[in-house]
């Protein structure tokens, strides 16, 4: 079964920005784009002998459709649906998230047709789908998932800025860095591997060695793991990167002028509730650039 990019749309900014983001990432994978309106109001047809019951449904699916039209237009080769889905934006949105290769989401988006896609319920949503989620901010472009040009404007004939990553060698990533590698293979881009370290708060009489110990512990331990995925995609330039920190504090400082951002979420079973990680927490509301959140075991 091929898995569609899925956007959800709602009209604010950021859903529109997040639907170039999308178009672009579903051209880069060779996979159709499914373009997702959930729907809680009125659910009869719009063409009912009481209009006003249904013109907000109706001046939805309007946007809908002049959303999918200008994708079109801007990108001819790409296979483009759309479907307005009546239910809540949680549930509708976990629903085909499921069934998605990824699912791009405005980042803390205000919803112009009611409420759709606040910034709650993105957050939501990346601690309940199992696959990729991708936040895109308002101000995302085309351009500006590149470096500029000879002349210092934006440009999408230019390289690809770089794929960051943040990985912790002590839990399985598997999901995560097979994201990252793929996501840098398909821009040509480089890609950054971050790993942070901190010395325990209890300090040792072995003080003035510890720092430079816990940073090469930490390096050796980022270099096995990502070793194996270098030899599988032998044509990523990567670059190992050790910093000294929070890694919710460093990593959303690390992607200050990359293209995109991979972070990881671990599945939690059997604990209630959307829960998504201090360091996912402050990678979707601190990074400048679009963030994929990957879920992992």
């Amino acid at each position: 079964m091929v898995r569609p990019v899925v956007v959800g749309l709602d009209g604010s900014g950021r859903s529109l920005a997040a639907a170039d983001w999308a178009a672009g990432e579903a051209l880069r994978r060779g996979l159709p784009l499914e373009v997702v309106q959930a729907w809680e109001g009125v659910t009869s047809p719009c063409d009912t002998k009481q209009p006003e019951l249904n013109w907000p449904r109706c001046l939805a699916r309007r946007m809908l459709a002049d959303a999918a039209d200008r994708l079109r237009e801007g990108h001819p080769e790409l296979a483009v649906r759309t479907r307005q889905i009546a239910g809540s934006a949680t549930d509708v949105l976990t629903a085909v998230g499921a069934e998605a290769e990824l699912l791009v989401l405005g980042s803390r988006a205000v919803s112009a047709v009611g409420g759709f896609l606040a910034g709650s319920v993105a957050q939501v949503l990346v601690g309940r789908v199992a696959r990729p989620v991708v936040l895109v901010q308002a101000h995302a472009t085309a351009a500006g998932e590149h470096l500029p040009d000879a002349e210092g404007r934006p440009s999408v004939q230019a390289p690809y800025r770089d794929v960051v990553v943040g990985v912790d060698p002590r839990h399985p990533c598997e999901e995560l860095l097979s994201f990252a590698f793929e996501s840098a293979a398909l821009r040509a881009a480089p890609l950054r591997v971050v790993h942070t370290w901190r010395l325990p708060y209890v300090r040792t009489p072995t003080v003035a060695r510890a720092p430079r110990a816990a940073a090469a512990a930490a390096a050796a331990a980022l270099a096995g793991t990502v070793k194996p995925w270098r030899e599988k995609f032998p044509g990523v330039e990567v670059h190992e990167r050790v910093l000294e920190g929070r890694p919710s504090q460093v990593l959303p400082e690390a992607a200050r002028d990359a293209g995109l951002l991979v972070v990881g979420r671990r599945i939690r079973s059997g604990r209630p509730g959307a829960r998504t990680g201090a360091v996912t927490h402050a990678a979707t509301h601190r990074a400048p650039c679009p963030v994929a959140v990957v879920a992992h075991d």
